[in-house]
């Protein structure tokens, strides 16, 4: 049996046994589509491709006038933009997949090798064309740096891709989630007490701003914290929740440098994992 197929079969087994979708109407197709081809945050490409009819009729239903978008609360806002950036990203892989290129900065199947992929590709949504960088830079606008760990960007490096949609009834819970399982990964938390480093993944870096205004307040770290900088602070702040006691105690020593670890761009597929 081709392993397509095989694959398609076993997962709508696996599928079928799950509870209901508890998703939007909106994004219950996404719902399910994340329930089929992703386990443990990679993606079977090679099978979303073949079957890509679904994925491509959810994409075309985000495009909502912008009246429709305006009417939606806060979190039904945010859980628009994460699904929306997630599915962009899944359709640009299996556009192009499997994805060849050259350049030699990233892995030889990486969603970088696909021109544009994040700066200049566009996709309908709320009524005009948006990139992918152009929707992470405003998700800003909800002042909570949580959301940058929910967005799949077709990489390793990325926060794990959930095998369900996100919805605002239960946002809070999936957020809160996903980043508790972003800092339990070395990929994206490494501490060092030989050479008294903190080396957490670069998507913290890249939006500094809003990670030290979210949690880079005194109140935020523990007191001995006071004196490091705003990033430090939330830095700290983020990942005590996840420490061990022996991690603890070496951070509450307050000596460690703070780094940034490099970002993981190989693809986060499952038929090669």
């Amino acid at each position: 049996m081709p392993r397509v197929v095989s694959f398609l079969l076993l997962a709508a087994v696996v599928s079928a046994q799950q509870p209901p979708s508890t998703a939007e109407p909106l994004h219950r197709p996404f719902d399910q589509i994340l329930d089929l081809y992703v386990r443990d945050g990679y993606v079977y490409y090679r099978a979303l491709r073949a079957e890509r009819a679904a994925l491509d009729r959810y994409v075309a239903s985000l495009n909502v006038t912008a009246s429709v978008y305006e009417g939606w609360s806060r979190e039904q806002k945010i859980a628009y933009w994460l699904n929306a950036y997630n599915a962009f990203v899944l359709q640009t892989v299996a556009q192009h997949f499997p994805i060849q290129g050259r350049a030699k900065q990233y892995p030889a199947g990486s969603i970088r090798q696909v021109s544009g992929a994040f700066e200049q590709k566009r996709h309908r949504a709320v009524g005009r064309l948006v990139s992918l960088d152009e929707i992470e830079k405003s998700l800003a606008e909800f002042e909570d740096p949580r959301v940058y760990f929910a967005l799949g960007r077709g990489a390793a490096g990325s926060g794990r891709l959930r095998s369900e949609a996100y919805s605002s009834d239960r946002l809070e819970q999936q957020l809160a989630a996903q980043t508790t399982d972003f800092l339990g990964h070395q990929n994206h938390l490494q501490i060092d007490g030989s050479t008294s480093t903190i080396a957490v993944s670069p998507i913290v870096g890249w939006h500094e701003a809003e990670f030290a205004a979210g949690y880079g307040g005194a109140d935020k770290a523990p007191a001995y914290a006071a004196s490091r900088s705003p990033i430090e602070r939330a830095v700290i702040a983020l990942i005590h929740p996840v420490l061990l006691p022996t991690e603890r105690e070496f951070i509450a020593k307050n000596q460690f440098k703070l780094s940034w670890q490099e970002f993981d761009w190989q693809l986060n597929d499952l038929g090669t994992r």
